[in-house]
């Protein structure tokens, strides 16, 4: 009799379920005695409705039929324990999650459990059950269709009047709290997505349709919050800082991409109160002026951060009329966005106290008395003047103006982002060609098709339109076109649009494009980086062909590409020839995949963080072989990127690689081949022939003197100073024991010791050319390398002469080698003759790490 009294139960059994809803009921109050009790029957339950749902539909028939969800709300009615409250939500959540049958889901939406769960009022000060209750709120909407949906809403005429999932769940919207963000904006991805149409009119009007707006207000916070930091970081550069900037860069992109897929599910009253509101909550207010303003209504925020931002709008948020306008407000002058602005004849805006008045400086104008800089372009087609500033009361600078002001006179950040922007632009498959044109950024590829399109269809287009260069022709109906955007934007947005320039020629835009991007190649304090993404531009809007330039263009472009090529040239008798031809083939293939690439090679975000200075820029001296070394590698960069235009405008394919003569034979005379080295050079421990070696000493450590023979000697572009022990048993023989680079190290001979000659020994590489080494944003940098410096002692002057020649020969005969190995690459047509330049002689090292003996 016993034994049947204490038999189990079968833990997943019909039979357990009665029993534990059967406890349930007897529960009348719940309090600190039973709650242990009560959370464990409630787990259990979850389990067994769980697995009944995928095994036994007996389980789920009872639990309709015992009313078990009404006995769930009574516990929660008479528990006032937050711990119940936490296991009831989970439980439903689990339970919820993995129904599998139409039938259950149905039941449990069916009745008013559901929604009384959800407007239960829940303590959410406690931060966990506000965590439960949001997961059972994600749980329910993950359970949502067209036939599920009408079961939590009630409707009145057709229309619905009530739905408390949605209406409590975006109450969380902007909780501070990100994985609450989260999950609410899962849940109404799942409701906007079932595609009802009485819910969609639901969240798209009074009220509900504030969640919109108040998304845009809680994304304006972080913009401002993000200038806030970068302006910051620009300031005081600093890794954690940045790594704080790229952490809001992420939130900042995953609530447009939240909003692209709000837009994605298609519902047009949605769409337009996301435009709506993304222009007049961000873009017109705080964006778009302040690419000229230093405070909109009272809110500052940096141009590079609003271009950031615009491009991060145009690149996620795909909605064609938003892009078109964003496009169309560029032709309009920054003030035409500050609310009753009203600028008089004689400079003053009453509404905002802004005087603004000419000064000496054509390109100063002050504002409240602070001098503000115009930034011109540099050709006449696009130059802005101080009069276009203040003209009858209205601007004549437009937004457009700007951005192609900062690529010509822009710092090196305001270049990346405004170059970043025009790609933005171009790539934003959203935008109206119409709107490219008028922009200027119209590929010719794309202009020559629309004429092609109009020839066939009979338009009035004559048949050299198609192969002109784009000069000479205004497409019908463009002003028009632009006129419609303008017009929409003064009679939807109050935004009025003064220019003067609203009726150029498509054609007139694009010569402006043009004459920035020239003059930004003819810029020496542009990154190389920043010149590449300029050059992308460049080819995406251009034909391969310098038929879209003129004269004045080619000039320049042909003065640039001179210049750099002298530069280049200085470079092969510079500190590392011997990596010159190596650094030169690497950048070419670089720069090759950056301009074929299909978008620029760096990310918009790149625009808001300290652009990489020279890594020991700061730290050592400019005479270092690692500042020149760096210095080598910009120049071969601006070179590469220059000559691969040349041969773009030529019409050419790019090669793989440049064109370099290969590494020649050892000359039969040559030092190397006395010594018995072959083209792998030398090897330390290896033994040598000692012609020419002219003996010496040298001190390593103090104290320590020690007794070898210097020859130096070069192979092809290679070359090194070789110090050699001779061998005892073996006469003009020895054993190569130090192995120094040739290039960089200067000789020269001391002033009051006239048999020393001071040498400078910089290391065989860069350590920035190592992949792995690189200083890249967040990472401390490496510890600053430094020169050495080597006193060698001979014996007489005669020897210290000899030693001194032979050093100076060897460099001369490796920067002749790498000269000839550039000859191919440079006498392409239209390229400058290589021209012979004197041997560069850098200072003195500014470190020693070998020092003579004080008795030489």
């Amino acid at each position: 009799m016993w034994s049947s009294f204490w038999r189990s139960r079968d833990r997943f059994s019909l039979d357990e379920l009665r029993y534990l809803t059967d406890q349930l009921q007897k529960v009348q109050i719940v309090n600190n005695v039973n709650k242990n009790f009560v959370i464990e029957t409630l787990r259990s339950i979850s389990e067994l409705i769980t697995y009944g749902d995928q095994h036994d539909s007996n389980y789920f028939d009872f639990f309709m039929e015992g009313q078990v969800m009404g006995e769930f709300v009574r516990i929660l009615k008479v528990s006032g324990i937050v711990s119940i409250s936490l296991q009831l939500l989970q439980t439903m959540s689990i339970v919820i999650q993995n129904l599998k049958s139409e039938r259950a889901i149905y039941y449990m939406f069916s009745n008013e459990h559901i929604n009384f769960l959800i407007t239960y009022t829940f303590d959410f000060r406690n931060e966990e059950l506000l965590s439960y209750y949001i997961s059972f709120l994600r749980a329910i909407s993950g359970k949502l269709d067209k036939n599920t949906i009408p079961l939590l809403v009630k409707t009145q005429n057709e229309e619905v009047v009530s739905f408390p999932l949605y209406v409590e769940a975006i109450r969380f919207a902007s909780h501070e709290e990100s994985m609450i963000r989260t999950a609410v904006r899962a849940l109404t991805l799942n409701v906007y997505h079932v595609g009802d149409e009485s819910v969609n009119r639901f969240v798209a009007k009074a009220p509900h349709a504030d969640y919109f707006s108040n998304l845009l207000t809680f994304f304006q916070k972080q913009c401002i919050y993000l200038n806030g930091m970068v302006s910051e970081t620009l300031k005081n550069p600093d890794s954690d800082t940045t790594t704080a900037i790229l952490s809001v860069v992420d939130e900042i992109e995953d609530n447009l991409y939240y909003i692209s897929d709000v837009i994605s599910a298609g519902i047009p009253e949605v769409g337009r109160l996301i435009t709506v509101n993304i222009l007049q909550l961000l873009i017109f207010p705080l964006l778009l002026p302040s690419l000229q303003l230093d405070v909109v209504n009272d809110i500052q925020i940096g141009a590079i951060t609003s271009l950031y931002l615009l491009c991060c709008i145009l690149r996620i948020v795909k909605i064609k009329d938003l892009a078109n306008t964003i496009a169309a407000s560029l032709f309009c002058p920054p003030e035409a966005f500050v609310p009753d602005s009203e600028t008089k004849l004689n400079g003053h805006a009453p509404d905002h106290g802004h005087e603004i008045q000419r000064t000496e400086n054509k390109n100063v104008i002050e504002v409240d008395g602070c001098s503000k800089k115009i930034l011109p372009s540099l050709s006449s087609s696009s130059l802005i003047h101080p009069e276009d500033i203040i003209s009858k009361g209205v601007s004549r600078l437009t937004l457009r103006d700007a951005l192609l002001s900062y690529i010509t006179a822009g710092d090196d950040l305001q270049v990346l982002s405004s170059l970043s922007m025009l790609a933005t632009l171009l790539q934003t498959k959203e935008l109206d060609e119409t709107m490219l044109d008028a922009l200027g950024i119209l590929p010719q590829r794309k202009q020559h098709k629309k004429l092609l399109q109009q020839a066939l269809v009979g338009e009035d287009s004559r048949e050299d339109q198609l192969f002109s260069s784009g000069r000479n022709f205004i497409r019908d109906g463009f002003s028009c076109e632009l006129n419609g955007y303008l017009q929409n934007l003064k009679e939807q947005y109050g935004v009025a649009c003064s220019s003067l320039e609203v009726g150029t020629s498509p054609s007139v835009h694009r010569f402006q494009v043009l004459d920035a991007l020239v003059s930004l190649f003819c810029r020496s304090n542009i990154s190389p980086e920043t010149l590449w993404d300029g050059g992308w531009l460049l080819r995406q809007l251009l034909l391969y062909s310098e038929a879209g330039f003129n004269n004045q263009h080619l000039e320049l472009l042909r003065d640039s590409y001179k210049n750099c090529t002298y530069a280049l040239l200085e470079e092969a008798r510079g500190n590392w020839p011997d990596l010159l031809v190596t650094v030169l083939r690497d950048e070419w293939k670089r720069c090759k995949r950056a301009m074929e690439a299909p978008s620029p090679q760096r990310e918009p975000e790149c625009m808001l963080l300290p652009l990489d200075k020279p890594s020991f820029d700061d730290v050592l001296p400019n005479k270092s072989s690692f500042v020149a070394g760096e210095r080598m590698c910009k120049v071969v960069k601006v070179f590469v990127l220059l000559h691969q235009l040349q041969i773009f405008f030529l019409g050419r394919a790019l090669p793989e690689q440049p064109p370099t003569c290969p590494p020649s034979d050892i000359p039969e005379n040559s030092r190397a081949r006395n010594a018995g080295l072959d083209v792998s050079g030398p090897k330390l421990g290896s033994e040598l022939r000692l012609v020419d070696a002219v003996p010496c000493r040298i001190v390593f450590e103090r104290g320590k003197e020690r007794h070898f023979c210097v020859l130096a000697i070069s192979v092809g572009a290679s070359g090194w100073i070789l110090l050699a022990e001779e061998l005892p048993l073996k006469k003009h023989y020895g054993i190569i024991r130090v192995v120094a680079p040739l290039a960089s190290s200067d000789p020269t001979i001391d002033q009051k010791h006239s048999r020393w000659v001071h040498l400078r020994i910089r290391p065989s590489t860069l350590p920035f050319l190592d992949p792995a080494k690189l200083n890249t944003h967040g990472k401390a940098k490496t510890k600053a390398p430094v020169d050495g410096r080597w006193t060698l002692a001979f014996m007489d002057d005669e020897s210290c002469k000899s030693a001194f020649s032979m050093i100076l020969e060897e460099i001369d005969l490796q920067s002749k080698e790498v000269e000839k190995s550039l000859k191919p690459l440079l006498n392409h047509e239209g390229a400058i003759d290589v021209l012979d330049t004197s041997p560069h002689r850098p200072d003195d090292a500014s470190s020693s790490t070998a020092t003579p003996s004080n008795s030489l």
